[in-house]
């Protein structure tokens, strides 16, 4: 049976009902960083498996809570996770080296705002970055992931607009 995943990042202490309506569905949430105030993890929807790492906005509350890095594995997909991680091929210091010791199939960061997936062919890793829930940022639209994990692959992937960042 898959797993479908909710990816979210940089909420920056908002999370509003569209988002929320949409983690509804899901068995499991990611949040890739900079949650802001841990009321946006306890707004999320009961019964599901929260991951997450923090992000360089984030308290000694969300740092307690939460590791800088992740590194799980889900429906045989092994996945890396953290919060400044560059993108392909300019990764941030020290990332494309924790890679190529972890061989995830899947890289997940946040911090940019900007959504964008892309596969590294010289890693052999999928690259996610969710853009940003929040309303904190240069960008101009909301965005989150879905998708599933079944089989040791990645599926029905889809990017999600939330809406403007700055209107409700």
């Amino acid at each position: 049976m898959p797993q479908k995943i909710g990816l979210i990042s940089d909420s920056h202490s908002y999370i509003d009902h569209i988002t929320l309506k949409h983690l509804q569905e899901v068995d499991e949430i990611w949040h890739a960083g900079d949650i802001g105030d841990l009321s946006v993890i306890n707004a999320l929807p009961m019964g599901k498996v929260i991951r997450g790492v923090f992000g360089n906005i984030d308290d000694q509350a969300a740092q307690e809570k939460f590791p800088e890095w992740l590194e799980f594995e889900v429906e045989g997909v092994k996945v890396l996770m953290t919060h400044i991680g560059g993108k392909p091929p300019r990764y941030a210091k020290g990332v494309k080296d924790r890679i190529k010791k972890f061989k995830p199939q899947l890289f997940i960061c946040g911090h940019s705002h900007i959504c964008k997936v892309e596969f590294d062919k010289e890693l052999d890793c999928l690259y996610m970055n969710p853009g940003a829930i929040g309303h904190q940022g240069f960008h101009h639209v909301r965005t989150m992931l879905l998708f599933e994990l079944a089989k040791g692959k990645v599926l029905n992937l889809r990017v999600v607009e939330l809406g403007k960042r700055g209107t409700n």
